[in-house]
């Protein structure tokens, strides 16, 4: 854990990045002009690249040796213990067809454990920052967890991978979930629902095939709110499966994943 000098000065830096992108998201949104595929159904954009392109620069400008990995393809950084893990347009998807439900995600990793985190949707201008024994914030105000107990009563959301197999594979799992909870949703953007679950505004969240870049900053936002993580059999969270909740439904939700077993298996 880095000194609390350190820590302000690397949300300073973090926030600044988020900003930026999301002003140049908001000057884009509707105007797409280029997509090109990853795979069959994941889309890039200009805007994800060009977004990308100055989140790096301005984190470069400030830290020269730290490591990069951005989703878009950005490496390198010499510092072995810093690493920032950035998302420059979280629901591209979304942002492609206009549809006002994505962010830029921003996280500093000390010797693989986030520090720092920033999620900025900018057409509703929400800055949702965290750090690592600070708590959790929307536009500098505290945010915590939803209390939320049961299970039936609980507002879900997840998301489904871009390989088709894969998605196939969870369509069992949302449809127990769409019976046994008060409601499920599908966003398009896994940080956003993290979030959303720091927020309260969901009480749970499951999904696979995620990269490191979509849960990091997410994550501490969910642990510094009051929250909860795990992999799908309750063990340390990683990018490949990831349970969040609020803590007070995750033995429930957990359960009706290990039920389930096309995705627990």
């Amino acid at each position: 854990m880095i000194e609390a000098d350190e820590q302000n000065v690397a949300l300073e830096a973090a926030i600044d990045a988020a900003r930026a992108a999301g002003v140049l998201l908001r000057a884009h949104l509707g105007k797409v002009q280029s997509i090109r595929h990853k795979g069959e159904v994941n889309l890039v954009t200009e805007v994800d690249e060009a977004s990308e392109a100055e989140i790096v620069a301005r984190l470069r400008a400030r830290f020269p040796n730290d490591q990069i990995l951005a989703e878009e393809g950005t490496t390198g950084g010499d510092d072995p213990a810093r690493r920032w893990l950035v998302d420059p347009l979280d629901g591209t998807t979304n942002y492609a067809h206009g549809y006002p439900v994505f962010c830029v995600s921003i996280a500093l990793e000390m010797n693989g454990s986030p520090e720092v985190g920033v999620i900025y949707q900018p057409v509703l201008d929400e800055l949702f920052t965290a750090v690592k024994g600070r708590g959790a914030f929307l536009n500098g105000q505290p945010i915590r967890v939803s209390a939320t107990s049961d299970l039936v009563r609980s507002l879900l959301v997840t998301g489904f991978p871009y390989d088709r197999q894969e998605a196939r594979a969870g369509l069992a799992l949302f449809g127990r979930f769409v019976l046994s909870a008060q409601a499920v949703r599908r966003d398009g953007s896994a940080a956003l629902d993290l979030a959303y679950i720091a927020h309260g505004r969901f009480d749970g969240f499951w999904e696979v095939s995620l990269g490191p870049w979509d849960v990091a900053a997410g994550g501490l936002l969910v642990s510094e709110a009051g929250g909860r993580l795990s992999d799908f059999d309750g063990g340390p969270v990683h990018s490949k499966q990831i349970v969040a909740s609020n803590g007070l439904i995750h033995e429930a939700l957990l359960a009706t994943i290990r039920a389930d077993s096309a995705v627990s298996g």
